[in-house]
């Protein structure tokens, strides 16, 4: 029970810090991961890059693209409207959800979380009181004070529902849609965060450069983030997905642009501006500095 109590003390205290506070709170958290402080004056990995940007870069656009139902508009305005994912409609309040509209198969998400989603396999099984309540909850949420960063308090919060994609017309084995996270730089992709597997414990992953070469050498294995020990297919959309991260990139110092390939075609995800909010631990600090060195911030 103490424990308990702790927890939520401290969970509490951070949220206070995230909203009075944000850039001493992003230090705290950093310092947390990596067991030293950002180098504010002069950063040099990936991690205090990021930071940086959060608190020095023009993030203007940020909330729009880090938004997962604005975004869209993002991605069609850069004529890469056939890669959406089709959308079955979207709503600011739970009370506003058009259940009897929605097929039986459906992903149900907010526009500002992160690993909130609903996967609907069969509506007819929906305890769909429970999911109005979980939705409730998280529409109220402030992501951006929990994580250290501010532009996701900026997005405007709705629930929406997109096609569920069938993970078993993949490229590869996998129990959930797997995730092409390309690390781009201004207009050119660089490497391949490969997420599938995924469950709420764990997420099978490996890095691969854009000819696909494997490189277990640049991550490190966590009770969470396992390094994958089998070699991933060449996902015969590479070209395609890297022409489209390139596109999606342009005019950015760092952005992860996530894909997914089904059925032989080709799904935008989504643009994160600050992955893992600036604390990618599951990362060799040769590579977080290898991605360092490829964005530039002036």
């Amino acid at each position: 029970m103490w424990k308990t109590i702790k927890h939520t003390i401290r969970d509490a205290y951070f949220y206070i810090l995230g909203r009075v506070a944000p850039k001493r709170y992003a230090d705290l958290l950093f310092f947390r991961t990596f067991k030293r402080h950002i180098n504010w004056e002069d950063p040099q990995d990936i991690n205090e890059k990021i930071n940086w940007l959060k608190f020095n870069g023009d993030t203007s656009m940020w909330p729009l693209l880090a938004d997962k139902y604005r975004v869209r508009e993002y991605v069609a305005e850069r004529g890469l409207a056939h890669l959406l994912v089709p959308l079955y409609g979207h709503w600011d309040k739970v009370e506003d959800i058009d259940w009897e509209s929605l097929p039986n198969q459906f992903v149900m998400k907010t526009n500002n979380g992160s690993g909130d989603a609903l996967i609907c396999k069969d509506k007819s099984t929906l305890d769909i009181k429970y999911w109005k309540r979980h939705f409730a909850k998280q529409l109220k949420l402030k992501f951006g004070y929990a994580h250290a960063e501010p532009h996701y308090n900026k997005i405007k919060p709705c629930i929406i529902v997109e096609e569920l994609l069938d993970a078993t017309k993949q490229p590869i084995q996998s129990s959930s849609i797997a995730d092409y996270k390309v690390w781009s730089f201004n207009g050119k992709p660089a490497y391949i965060w490969v997420c599938y597997n995924r469950t709420h414990h764990s997420t099978d992953v490996g890095v691969y450069d854009t000819n696909w070469t494997f490189h277990p050498e640049y991550s490190i294995s966590t009770p969470h983030y396992q390094l994958s020990n089998i070699l991933i297919p060449k996902p015969e959309k590479l070209s395609e997905m890297l022409q489209a991260a390139a596109i999606l990139s342009e005019g950015w110092p760092e952005v992860r642009v996530d894909f997914y390939v089904v059925d032989g075609k080709l799904y935008f995800g989504e643009m994160t501006m600050t992955a893992a909010s600036g604390n990618n631990y599951f990362y060799t600090p040769e590579f977080n500095l290898m991605l360092g060195k490829l964005c530039e911030l002036h």
